[in-house]
Parts: structure tokens; C-alpha cells; sequence
């Protein structure tokens, strides 16, 4: 069964061992299709503003909603207790079981008001700790679990009892599918990292995953070869590291690789603790093999020799194992490594095709910039507020000197130099800090990582291929405010540019 978060995340983070326990015996259930979200806040709810449901398990086409109490549960006087190891009671405000019911209330009347239709849907109490439930006539005995379902064999049985039992539609009612109901749920609770510009600032913040990245992460985990393709800032390496995540949750040996050293930093705090191996293209040398691989920036290992590499460490080899390519083939296919079209057309034939459409990393401003200048599709801006592009023109040379003179300015208004990348468009040399402590860096090895504010500047003398190419990956970094640094004839050149685009 697949967790979202995975079990290291949920060990964690838990505040309750019966949850550990829970979450324990649910990541070794032999049920590739069934997932459990763990710790979700409905924010329907109708008798509090909140709730909290400790899982919510789709197990084939039925959601059942797991409330887990540890220590003893006792009922005394119509009244609800749980007693711990000393012997302490603590009331409670309602039955564990009536708990579970209104948290399935709750998230039903979520997703009719979205419009997902009819589905079954069933509560559970499981009180790890005591030898049986006790009894009442509020609850079927199938819906409380004790001791005796804490073993995955049980639990498994368990479960498909409850499916077995499970309510039919209502004559005439609409059905949700499972797959929209699936995608939903992983919309509703997988926690993806975000952009948020209110107040002139961009903060990372934790919210629902886009319907883009939750069908992705739906489908990442029922298929065996899937290539999903995006625009810059749409979210590829953070739907990436979650896959992975699952993955390993899943007890499948797995590679994140990449053609970019630089992506090293960005995907390792992400997957630490998770045994998930880590390692750039370039040191795939030697013959261990992988029950899933996942590429990142798959465009630049796009040609016969980097898709045997990758075929050699592939359980099964690439046509029949199962892995996972990440890519932008379209504009970011000529700046580092080299992207053959025929290769391509072969190895997308054998996956499932998927797009990420959202950008959930650049203002409406840069999006708008990018699809002028490069007519470059980077996804429908997720960012509705932010600055306007900066743009910065010199009489002379357009480099790092007039770069680093608006870098000082944006330190001067309150940014910290760490956030702030100076990228040199024609470059190709690896990040450096300056004299004066900002970030020099160039496309080749800013392309697939952000940073809250961007100076572009040496902007190519021709936009051929590779000219546009780097200029899309250097205009496309900047989460908060992006300055382009431009002489007269840069400025010509890109009037030209904006020509081109509107002849196409």
C-alpha cells in the first residue's frame, strides 16, 4: 500500500504511536492499488471549523476513514475514556467511532462539492492496545479493529470486509470514477511545495498539490514507464522526489539520476533517510540495477547512448521495467547534453504520456515575458500577483558590472545576497560567488534549480537554438522578481526576437 507521506515521513511526524503502529502494518499491505493518507485536515466539518482524520484509505473503489486511539478505550456512564500505561483516564469529547464518522461526513461533503460523484465510503475505529471492542449496537463489529487485526495477513482480511460490505449507489446517482476519485484525493491531501506572492514577496509555503500534480502522482504510482512533460516551473522535481519517496515506501530499490551535478543539492534533502539512491548520470559506471529509475531533466540524456546507459541499470531493461523520465523537450533541449527527436519519438512509445500544464514557480509577469520573447509554453501562470519584469538597459557592455550594480540595489531594499543569482546567459562556467558575495552562475547549471531573485545579463548575440535555450532557462529561474540587464544592440536583438515570434 502506498503512504502519503511515506513511513519515514509519518514516524516522524506522528504525535500518536498508535498512528506509528497503524501506519507500520498499512506500508507492508500487499495492495499496490490501495493508498492511505495519513493525518488529513477536512476543513468541512459540521460541528467544527476542522477535523482530522488520522487515515483516509482508498482500497479498491471504497474510501474508509481509520481513526486510531492507543492505550485503553473504555465507556463509562455514556461517556468516552481513553486510559494510558499508568493508568490515567482522559475523557473524551465523543465516541472514537463517532469520531471517525463525522471525519467521513466531513470529507464526503468535500468532494460532492466538487463534484466527484457518488462513492462508498465506510469508518474505522482501531485501538491497537486492547484485546476487543467494546460492545455497542452504534457500530457494525467489522468496523472496530483491536489487536487481533495488527498483522498485515488480518488487516488485509479486514479491509476486504469492509469493501465487501460496503453501501451501493443510490438508484439514478452519478458514480465517481475511480480515477477521478483517486486524483482527487491525491489533490486533496499530498502536501507539494508552493508559491505564494502576497505582499510583494514569494514565500514557500505547503499547499494542496495542483490537479496537475496530483493526476501525475495518481498515475506515477499504477504504471510501470511514464514520461511526463512540462515547461519550466511547472513542478517536475518536486512531483519527482514524491514519486521516489512512494517508491521506496513501497520496498523497490531506487535511482533519482540527472545530467546536472547542481540537481544533487536540490534532491538530497528531500529523500534523505529514505535509501533512496542518489547519483548523476556520469557515474552510472557500473551494473547495478534498480527496481524503478526516475530521470530528471530526461532531455539531456535523450540519445542512444544515455538511453542504454539507462537501460543497463533498469531491472528489466527500458522497454520492459519500470521507470519514470522527467522533461521539457521542447525548450530546454539544447543547453547541456544533446537531445536526439528520433530518440525520443522511440522511448515515448513505450510509456504512458503525462503533461504538467500549472506553473507553480514564476509571477504572471514572467510567464507573460517568457511566452512573448520565446513563445515558450511554461504552463497557465499559478502566480497571479508579483513584480513586473525589470528591465535594466546600458549604453555599453550588458555583464556581471551592471548585474551586480542592480544586485547591490535589491540589498539596499531589504533582500539577503543569498537570494539573489546573477545568470550569465552565454555562459557555460560553474556557479561562483563574487567579490562582493552575490551567486555568478550560468544555464547549464542553474537549469532545473530557482532562487527568489534573478539578474540575467551577456545575452547571446544570436537566438538560434541554442541561444533561445539558454535565454529561456535563465529568465524562466526567478520565483520572486526578474531584471533583465540589456545593451542598445540587446535590445534590438530582442525586438527581433519578439518579431519572430509574432510571424510564427
Amino acid at each position: 500500500m502506498i503512504l502519503v507521506p511515506d513511513l519515514a515521513d509519518i514516524e516522524a511526524t506522528a504525535t500518536s504511536d498508535a498512528e506509528r503502529r497503524v501506519a507500520r502494518v498499512l506500508s507492508a499491505i500487499d495492495a499496490p492499488e490501495a493508498v492511505a493518507f495519513h493525518s488529513v485536515t477536512l476543513r468541512t466539518h459540521e460541528t467544527k471549523q476542522q477535523a482530522e482524520a488520522d487515515f483516509v484509505v482508498l482500497w479498491k473503489d471504497v474510501v474508509i476513514l481509520v481513526e486510531a486511539k492507543g492505550g485503553g478505550v473504555s465507556k463509562h456512564d455514556g461517556l468516552w475514556y481513553t486510559v494510558d500505561r499508568r493508568g490515567d483516564w482522559k475523557r473524551l469529547r465523543e465516541s472514537p467511532m463517532r469520531q471517525a464518522q463525522s471525519a467521513m461526513h466531513a470529507l464526503r461533503a468535500i468532494l460532492h462539492e466538487e463534484g466527484v460523484g457518488w462513492y462508498a465510503s465506510e469508518a474505522v475505529v482501531v485501538t491497537p492496545d486492547i484485546d476487543a471492542p467494546p460492545p455497542a449496537v452504534e457500530w457494525k463489529g467489522s468496523h472496530w479493529w483491536a489487536k487481533g487485526e495488527m498483522s498485515v495477513a488480518t488487516m488485509t482480511v479486514a479491509f476486504e470486509a469492509i469493501v465487501d460490505g460496503a453501501r451501493t449507489a443510490p438508484y439514478g446517482a452519478k458514480i465517481a470514477r475511480l480515477d477521478h476519485l483517486r486524483a482527487r484525493l491525491f489533490g486533496e491531501f499530498t502536501r507539494m511545495p508552493m508559491v505564494d506572492a502576497q505582499r510583494g514577496a514569494v514565500i514557500e509555503e505547503q499547499n494542496r498539490a495542483t490537479d496537475d500534480q496530483a493526476r501525475v502522482l495518481s498515475a506515477l504510482a499504477r504504471n510501470q514507464r511514464m514520461m511526463v512533460i512540462g515547461g519550466a516551473g511547472t513542478g517536475k522535481s518536486l512531483v519527482l522526489a514524491e514519486a521516489a519517496k512512494q517508491e521506496a515506501g513501497e520496498g523497490r530499490s531506487v535511482l533519482i539520476t540527472f545530467h546536472s551535478p547542481a540537481l544533487v543539492d536540490f534532491f538530497s534533502p528531500r529523500i534523505t533517510g529514505r535509501g533512496i539512491d542518489l547519483r548523476p548520470f556520469a557515474k552510472l559506471g557500473d551494473k547495478t540495477d534498480y527496481d524503478v529509475v526516475l530521470v530528471d531533466e530526461a532531455q539531456d540524456l535523450m540519445n542512444a547512448d544515455g538511453m542504454d546507459t539507462l537501460d543497463a541499470v533498469i531491472k528489466g531493461g527500458r522497454p520492459g521495467g519500470r521507470w519514470r523520465m522527467f522533461l521539457d523537450p521542447n525548450n530546454q533541449a539544447h543547453v547541456d547534453g544533446f537531445f536526439d527527436p528520433d530518440v525520443y519519438e522511440l522511448v515515448s512509445g513505450e510509456a504512458l504520456l503525462l503533461d504538467l500544464s500549472r506553473n507553480v514557480r514564476n509571477t504572471r509577469a514572467i510567464v507573460h515575458v517568457v511566452q512573448e520573447y520565446v513563445g515558450a509554453d511554461i504552463g497557465d501562470p499559478g502566480i497571479v500577483n508579483g513584480e513586473r519584469v525589470q528591465w535594466r538597459w546600458a549604453d555599453a557592455e550588458a555583464g556581471v558590472m551592471v548585474a551586480e550594480s542592480v544586485a547591490r540595489e535589491l540589498v539596499d531594499d531589504g533582500v539577503r545576497r543569498e537570494e539573489i543569482w546573477i545568470i550569465r546567459v552565454t555562459s557555460d562556467a560553474v556557479p561562483v560567488q563574487s567579490v562582493e558575495g552575490f551567486t555568478v552562475t550560468s544555464p547549464r547549471y542553474a537549469k532545473g534549480l530557482e532562487a527568489e531573485h534573478v539578474i540575467v545579463c551577456d545575452l547571446p548575440e544570436a537566438y538560434d537554438e541554442h541561444g533561445l535555450a539558454r535565454f529561456y532557462v535563465a529568465v524562466t529561474r526567478p520565483r520572486v522578481t526578474l531584471h533583465v540587464v540589456a545593451s542598445k544592440e540587446d535590445k534590438r536583438r530582442l525586438q527581433e526576437l519578439i518579431r519572430r515570434q509574432v510571424r510564427k
